[in-house]
């Protein structure tokens, strides 16, 4: 992990609100955000500002095509977050920025508007890891020490806490979830618009049959890989009727893309689910985390409720982040010259230095 200036602490004498701007634009999703954390320890989420690089059909985001949507947008999405604020830039503590993990041209785009701003406004900068900005929602849940699941379109982990740290229990050995629903959206000819997961889980909800897949839990891990060439080969079968075929009968026995996407969520997520339970269980937790983008997909989050239930467990989920606000107020900055990007930039990396 880079090292990092510590300042006066702040937090163990806080006599005053702080403000940040965060920046966010590790994948096709570029994002600006106010944050307020006042002395009483309440945070504010003041404005929170996106704009997403939507491909065509059948097309994924290349990172030299998303940074130059990021260096495009960044100017008009961090203009519309401070105004609706309400703020200036002169009144910012701190400028946060992602610093990995992440696509590399993306992330070096971020801190490079991060860069020019804040020798603009002799603002400092926090480096914020990605998944540990994701992890940290859980205490403004009412979870208390959840074990977290975070999906999404370049990480897959169930990470708990323990002293100061994110300890990961399990991961992904070769593709992400979300990057694998990506590339199955592209394979069976869904849109992008407003993100190949949501298209998937409406399709699924059409769905009938579940369809073989291989099912790969390899201890506390998972891979994906493997369900990606199945259903190619499903694809390829005569009993297959395409969404350009909509119009003709469909044969006793054959299935329908409504189906792939149906037989891929309930496949997939059972075996997020089983290493889920799985950490429960070794840490002794009732409670879960869902964050990250395919997060918010509800399938997922009733099957991950149903297992917490059954353990007389709860599930939490959200979407904010205040990691480089609460690092900055325990008196942390990012100094400018390693203000570079950690494209793999470990969770278990980062010190939680805000909590005990």
């Amino acid at each position: 992990m880079p090292a990092r200036t510590q300042l006066s602490n702040p937090l163990r004498n806080p006599i005053r609100t702080l403000l940040a701007l965060g920046l966010e634009g590790s994948a096709n999703k570029l994002g600006a955000g106010i944050i307020q954390h006042c002395p009483d320890g309440s945070t504010n989420i003041l404005s929170n500002v996106r704009h997403t690089y939507i491909t065509p059909p059948g097309e994924g985001f290349l990172p030299r095509d998303t940074a130059m949507h990021h260096r495009e947008w960044a100017i008009n999405v961090i203009k519309d977050s401070v105004n609706k604020a309400g703020v200036k830039m002169s009144d910012l503590d701190c400028i946060c920025f992602t610093k990995g993990p992440g696509m590399g041209a993306p992330l070096q785009s971020i801190a490079l508007v991060a860069r020019i701003l804040s020798l603009l406004y002799n603002k400092p900068l926090v480096g914020v890891n990605h998944c540990v900005g994701r992890e940290l929602r859980g205490p403004f849940t009412h979870a208390h020490n959840p074990v977290v699941l975070y999906v999404s379109g370049g990480n897959t982990q169930v990470i708990a806490y323990s002293r100061q740290r994110y300890r990961i229990f399990g991961e992904t050995l070769d593709i992400a979830v979300g990057n694998c629903l990506d590339r199955f959206a592209r394979v069976v000819g869904l849109g992008n618009d407003p993100s190949p997961g949501y298209n998937i889980e409406q399709e699924a909800k059409k769905g009938k049959r579940i369809l073989p897949l291989p099912y790969a839990t390899k201890g506390m891990d998972i891979t994906l890989s493997g369900i990606l060439s199945s259903v190619e080969a499903y694809t390829v079968d005569k009993r297959f009727r395409p969404f350009s075929a909509e119009a003709q009968p469909l044969p006793e026995d054959g299935f329908t893309p409504a189906d792939l996407c149906f037989s891929l969520q309930e496949t997939v997520f059972a075996m997020l689910v089983e290493i889920t339970e799985r950490a429960m269980a070794h840490v002794g937790s009732k409670e879960v985390l869902i964050v990250g983008g395919v997060g918010c997909n509800e399938r997922l989050q009733d099957m991950m409720g149903i297992m917490a239930k059954e353990r007389d467990g709860s599930v939490f989920a959200t979407d904010e982040r205040l990691a480089g606000l609460l690092s900055f107020r325990m008196g942390y900055q990012t100094p400018f010259e390693e203000t570079s990007c950690t494209q793999r930039f470990r969770t278990d990396e980062v010190h939680i230095a805000w909590r005990s």
